[in-house]
């Protein structure tokens, strides 16, 4: 197929690729009367650091119908995924660019991917969104295709620390101190809708992995690929990649530290985990005690 630019925005926890025609598209975080453009040239390490000394409500920004008609210039044929239109306006803003772009640019043609998740499945979506193109498949057959390679992802999180959530209202402060006086995890997915939500909690982190390990096999996770995205704890993301090919072999895995917006909202200590047969944040309306 001929070539066809990649676009994603930056909750993909993905590098510019020139070599793929991958572009990644920054989300903004704020906090502390900062703004941080979550791309390749952010110090992270300062980020963090800022971040966990953080007391104050942050938000975070999609990037600007611009922003999408800069990484499309050039372009007759392109695949955007973005993360979910349930927590975020990127879908929306990169809908308008499409329609922008290609009134001004007639033979151009643009597909626009919710990916209803963040994280690692967006990658696993380009994985497999390039795969398809290695192939003879029409391109306008590809909405459809990719669509259904969504439905065999599944995106699961932990997280150790509710401390970002309490400051942005989606739990509440007591709840966040005292599951971390407990040491309680959350245990979540994306639903089918987009929402981030939470599944369980336990008492832990060892028995967290046991609970990813659960639910993996529920899901029917056969040993397909597995991308383990990780803020500050790459110890415990290993743990999980040797549990997991203990009881799969055949599984490919990639573990991979998180870019700011997912460090933001996954917070110190968290891991994401995308399988193909995915990792995502939780549902604001939702108490998850």
């Amino acid at each position: 197929m001929e070539n066809i630019k990649l676009i994603v925005d930056s909750s993909a926890n993905m590098n510019n690729d020139p070599a793929r025609n991958l572009e990644v598209v920054p989300l903004t975080i704020s906090f502390g009367g900062e703004d941080y453009l979550d791309n390749q040239d952010l110090n992270m390490k300062e980020f963090l650091s800022n971040m966990n000394q953080n007391n104050v409500a942050g938000k975070t920004t999609c990037p600007s119908i611009q922003a999408w008609l800069d990484a499309l210039e050039g372009t007759e044929k392109a695949i955007i995924v973005t993360m979910t239109s349930g927590m975020s306006g990127t879908f929306s803003s990169a809908l308008q660019a499409k329609a922008m772009y290609e009134e001004k640019h007639p033979l151009s043609k643009i597909i626009v991917v919710d990916s209803r998740s963040a994280g690692p499945e967006l990658a696993i979506i380009v994985h497999g969104i390039e795969k398809m193109l290695q192939g003879e498949m029409r391109f306008v057959d590809l909405e459809e295709a990719i669509a259904k390679f969504r439905m065999q992802t599944h995106l699961l999180f932990v997280l150790q620390s509710l401390h970002n959530l309490s400051l942005n209202g989606r739990v509440s402060p007591a709840v966040a101190k005292i599951a971390g006086l407990l040491k309680i995890n959350l245990i979540g997915t994306a639903s089918k809708e987009g929402k981030l939500e939470p599944l369980t909690k336990a008492r832990g982190m060892k028995k967290a992995i046991r609970e990813i390990i659960k639910y993996m096999k529920e899901d029917n996770y056969h040993g397909g690929e597995v991308i383990i995205d990780h803020c500050e704890n790459e110890k415990d993301a290993e743990i999980i990649k040797n549990k997991i090919l203990r009881r799969y072999p055949e599984a490919q895995i990639t573990i991979r530290p998180m870019h700011a917006l997912c460090n933001f909202m996954l917070d110190k200590g968290g891991c994401g985990q995308l399988m193909n047969k995915k990792l995502n944040i939780t549902n604001p309306e939702h108490d998850p005690f």
